[in-house]
């Protein structure tokens, strides 16, 4: 007889929960019962989980979370931050999408194809913590090469969607695109200027030296996931992509490594699949690995600038792997592992 497990998903109705439920359910997660948590305007909306079941949204004021085993939380840091701490406490194990704890040394950062041994350290908070997005597909592109030649420096520019800003920044870029196309003039609201037809080299608050949050981001988690000993400098501009984040990525290492070595750890590597023809269209583009599991891998090229050095593009769903995917992927450790087992009810 299969164990399965109850989930609570907390922002079921937002873009990365409804992924979750899509993905738990293509997954064939073993559920005993999953309750689609939101704020209490949503209370009664449905979300589909599957091809065939509906789920009523719950309060998430009103839930207990004593009757779940597993809490995955999608509704943003102030909600986490509230929240998640109460579930935890009930006996949840809370995998918490938001930056609120990722910095936080008793809570794991775990990206599983990166550092799935991380995850035992729920046991302190009850919380897990998921990584940045962009974080995230950068770290299952790094790891193989990271085993391979030793990465001393990261230097990456992200092309982010606009999806990573909610659903209210897709309809800024949907309404901008179509109303230019008649002569509306843009007016930016989730955007500090236009995002139609631009590019926009700030993604989240600055800091005193210059840099965003999203690219300080980028920075810490890569120290927490990957090696401390790693520097990353970031430039993370939005795009105006709906969904798929891309990385234009160059590797500086401490050991030789050739272009050609490096196809074949990332092909061998766990989540990663390369696309890189020398030749028009041979490479990945964010269009095309929307609703894909995979981080794709591309232009992998010597830099000739350093003495051990490679330049490669790197793109997945943001809302996928960047989110859904690594939270259900989490999940999916703390059972194989048998770090958890199903409350008795």
């Amino acid at each position: 007889m299969t164990t399965t497990f109850t989930l609570a998903i907390v922002g079921a109705t937002g873009l990365v929960g409804k992924q979750v439920l899509e993905i738990l359910a293509e997954r064939q997660f073993p559920v005993a019962k999953v309750y689609a948590l939101a704020s209490r305007k949503s209370m009664g909306r449905e979300v589909s989980f599957g091809a065939e079941k509906i789920l009523k949204c719950v309060d998430l004021e009103q839930f207990d979370f004593a009757k779940a085993d597993i809490a995955i939380f999608c509704a943003g840091g102030e909600v986490s931050q509230q929240w998640a701490p109460k579930a935890a406490r009930a006996g949840c194990v809370v995998i918490d999408n938001s930056s609120f704890f990722r910095m936080d040394e008793q809570v794991p950062l775990v990206v599983p194809e990166v550092n799935p041994q991380a995850v035992a350290g729920f046991t302190q908070k009850n919380i897990i913590a998921n990584p940045n997005c962009s974080t995230a597909q950068l770290m299952v592109a790094l790891k193989p090469l990271h085993d391979l030649a030793t990465i001393r420096r990261v230097v990456v520019a992200t092309y982010q969607s606009v999806s990573g800003a909610g659903t209210e920044a897709m309809d800024e870029l949907f309404n901008q695109t179509k109303g230019i196309f008649v002569g509306d003039e843009p007016e930016p609201s989730q955007f500090p200027k236009q995002i139609a037809f631009n590019v926009i080299p700030h993604i989240d608050d600055f800091m005193e030296d210059g840099t965003t949050r999203e690219e300080w981001k980028m920075v810490a988690e890569t120290k927490k996931i990957l090696d401390p000993k790693i520097k990353l400098v970031a430039t993370a501009v939005r795009v105006p992509v709906f969904v798929g984040h891309s990385e234009a990525v160059t590797i500086e290492f401490e050991k030789p490594i050739t272009d050609e070595e490096a196809r074949e750890a990332l092909r061998q590597a766990p989540g990663l699949l390369v696309i890189d023809k020398r030749e028009e269209g041979g490479y990945m583009t964010p269009v095309e690995a929307v609703q894909d599991f995979a981080t794709y891998v591309s232009r992998i090229r010597v830099d000739p600038t350093v003495d051990h050095g490679l330049s490669l593009w790197c793109v997945s769903d943001n809302l996928c792997k960047g989110a859904a995917l690594n939270a259900v992927q989490i999940a999916e450790l703390l059972i194989n592992q048998r770090l958890i087992s199903p409350k008795t009810r």
